[in-house]
């Protein structure tokens, strides 16, 4: 776990503590089955324990910590079941909400994404994942508030929230970064015309592609884990 020391304005300290502590699990700074060591990240955020109590319940609702009782936090592990049903309901709520959003979508709405889309393009050029994937995550944001629909938006971001770590993470894989590339510009081009049929058939693409990406890293992972050694027979 590493982070530079971030001074933090007190007018804004929960808010930036919830926001820093969540940027560290989702870029895996803090692995996912890690605890959460209160007197090192209080000492990296520079704030005292009272607001990162509070950013860790925050975090504990969002789905990226899990609270144990008298072991305190640690970040989200899910299982691969645990991800299979979770990207199950989310190919859905993405689908649906770039259907209704290229039915909804103002002309300002669509100049914002496009604007977000190209800083992306500048950021995967360079090879900068973390400021990639915010510029990612934002855009999918935007197609969602796009649909105008408040009870969609609110459960994308509760399901959204346990799988932003390795939605990260699936982008480490080129090949498949780079198609992911392509459908955000198929989505651009579905949004532009309005085409609500297209919109939702790339998103279920681009979600599946990630769930397989993410799959397949967990099954690797899990391979790649030290066995444990044999126990010594007797001679």
């Amino acid at each position: 776990m590493s982070a530079d020391v971030i001074p933090i304005p007190r007018a804004a300290l929960h808010e930036q503590v919830v926001q820093r502590l969540r940027q560290m699990l989702v870029e895996s700074r803090i692995v996912p089955g890690a605890k959460l060591n209160e007197r090192e990240l209080s000492e990296v955020l520079n704030v005292s324990r009272t607001p990162l109590r509070e950013a860790i319940k925050m975090l504990a609702a969002e789905g990226l910590v899990e609270l144990l009782p008298n072991r305190g936090a640690i970040a989200v592990e899910l299982s691969e079941t645990d991800v299979l049903n979770t990207f199950e309901v989310m190919s859905g709520l993405e689908a649906q909400s770039g259907e209704l959003a290229a039915q909804r979508i103002t002309d300002a709405e669509l100049a914002e994404i496009k604007a977000m889309h190209y800083e992306m393009l500048a950021a995967y050029t360079r090879r900068d994942l973390p400021a990639y994937y915010r510029l990612n995550a934002a855009i999918h944001s935007a197609i969602n508030a796009a649909a105008k629909n408040p009870v969609l938006t609110a459960t994308y971001k509760q399901v959204n929230a346990r799988l932003q770590a390795l939605r990260f993470r699936s982008n480490q894989d080129g090949d498949k970064w780079r198609a992911s590339v392509k459908e955000h510009e198929q989505m651009i081009e579905a949004l532009s015309t309005r085409n609500a049929a297209a919109m939702r058939a790339v998103l279920l693409i681009h979600l599946n592609e990630k769930r397989d990406v993410v799959i397949k890293q967990l099954r690797m992972t899990s391979q790649a884990a030290p066995q444990s050694a044999p126990l010594p027979t007797k001679a």
